[in-house]
């Protein structure tokens, strides 16, 4: 049988005779975590100048293109908004530090006279990656951060130590499931919980919390609630 011959015959031939051609050049490189690997890996950030070709010859130019990231490993391209997300490491260390604050945050509401409080808090941020806190260590730096503020315990959660807060979850919480949000403000409510029910300061500290994980407030109200109720 001989070979179909038309349209299609046609667009392949002319496809090898004219195409074009991407120069890719070098302007950067970094870690970043690639989605088509699944894992932290090295990348370079490329330009690129594309060619119109001529029998695989470049001939004339087309233009700019790019910038992209290409990984190192498996070779593909991507925008360079793949690089707002963090990789493995930050993202562990971004989570141990709001684990830290946001325990911090509601032993300053609810004061550190509570050696249940603190152990449970000091457990939290251990379990986060701190291996060493200890629950004298948080008590000191709760009483240090009520000196530089002014803030006594039992207060409503200040202007200085939401802004803690925020600098630590917001960046984090994009990058949080809904159900990894709803974990840590659990975690914090059972902080609060361990040495009675939650004071009027505890629950601003934790509604302030959720939002800066961006639970909605009948979300929050509803995770508060289900922490008080024994598993």
């Amino acid at each position: 049988m001989l070979p179909v011959r038309g349209r299609d015959g046609r667009a392949a031939r002319a496809a090898r005779i004219l195409g074009t051609r991407t120069a890719w050049t070098p302007v950067g490189d970094g870690e970043f975590f690639c989605p088509g690997c699944g894992g932290d890996r090295n990348y370079q950030r490329l330009t690129g100048r594309r060619r119109f070709t001529l029998l695989g010859l470049p001939v004339l130019p087309r233009g700019a293109t790019g910038p992209v990231v290409e990984c190192a490993s498996c070779r593909h391209h991507y925008g360079t908004d793949v690089l707002d997300h963090p990789t493995t490491r930050r993202f562990s260390a971004m989570l141990r530090d709001a684990v830290h604050t946001v325990a911090l945050a509601v032993l300053a509401a609810g004061g550190t006279t509570s050696r249940t409080a603190l152990e449970t808090a000091a457990g939290a941020v251990r379990a986060a990656g701190f291996e060493d806190c200890t629950e004298d260590q948080l008590a000191a730096l709760v009483e240090a951060l009520a000196a530089d503020t002014g803030r006594v315990a039992d207060g409503p959660c200040g202007a200085s130590l939401t802004i803690e807060l925020h600098e630590a979850l917001d960046p984090l919480a994009p990058h949080l499931a809904p159900g990894g949000r709803e974990a840590l403000l659990l975690q914090a409510a059972r902080v609060a919980l361990a040495d009675g029910p939650y004071t009027p300061a505890e629950r601003d500290a934790l509604t302030t919390i959720g939002a800066a994980l961006t639970i909605c407030a009948d979300d929050v109200s509803r995770l508060l609630a289900a922490a008080r109720t024994p598993s």
